[in-house]
């Protein structure tokens, strides 16, 4: 095991370079029948009463307008993280991926550790993502797997109150991912950048 600064990284056989899968992302943050879940985002601003909530006192306030600003700035919240969740998928599939090309390589096999998925020791290729600076649009790769870690499904609108799609998703996410990574016992080594390619490929423009 190699250490360089405070990462310590796994030791590849060989000198030659790897090629990995390729990164199948579909993360379009579409929805069926978006004027269903507008729908749904308008019921949830009058049933959690966000306009009482969010408008200060004022002459004439045009609550429909408010209304309908509210809704479309939840569904553009909800649309972020169906969008994060889409990341978080390809990611996790990716990895499986990975591991199939991993254990039919002979100087790789000894690699991964054969526990259960989706093992933490996995992590390592989320790093591995992150060392490469592959381009997300700004979705945060730890944020997205650890949505997928927490939803088997994007989670519809109508389960999901205003709260958790202002504030507490980021959270939530980071803080799946941090104690899934943390299941392994130490030292978490990385896998060296340097030794591995492969390709991200945006399936919505297929």
């Amino acid at each position: 095991m190699e250490i360089i600064g405070d990462r310590k990284f796994v030791e590849v056989p060989g000198g030659k370079t790897h090629e990995l899968p390729p990164l199948l992302v579909n993360a379009a943050a579409k929805v069926n029948r978006l004027d269903r879940v507008m729908n749904m985002a308008a019921n949830m601003v009058e049933s959690e009463d966000m306009l009482m909530r969010t408008d200060a006192p004022g002459p004439e306030v045009d609550f429909g307008r408010r209304k309908m600003d509210l809704a479309i700035n939840l569904v553009d919240q909800y649309l972020r993280v169906v969008a994060q969740w889409k990341w978080g998928h390809s990611i996790l599939e990716w990895i499986r991926q990975c591991e199939i090309t991993f254990e039919s390589r002979m100087e790789l096999r000894n690699l991964l550790h054969p526990d259960v998925w989706p093992h933490a020791g996995r992590s390592s290729f989320v790093q591995l993502l992150s060392d490469k600076a592959i381009d997300t649009g700004g979705v945060t790769l730890e944020n997205a797997v650890g949505l997928r870690l927490a939803f088997e499904q994007p989670p519809p609108i109508s389960i999901l109150s205003d709260h958790f799609l202002f504030y507490l998703a980021p959270r939530i996410a980071s803080t799946a991912y941090l104690d899934w990574s943390h299941m392994t016992a130490p030292p978490i080594a990385s896998l060296p950048p340097e030794r591995f390619s492969f390709e991200v490929v945006n399936m919505c423009i297929q």
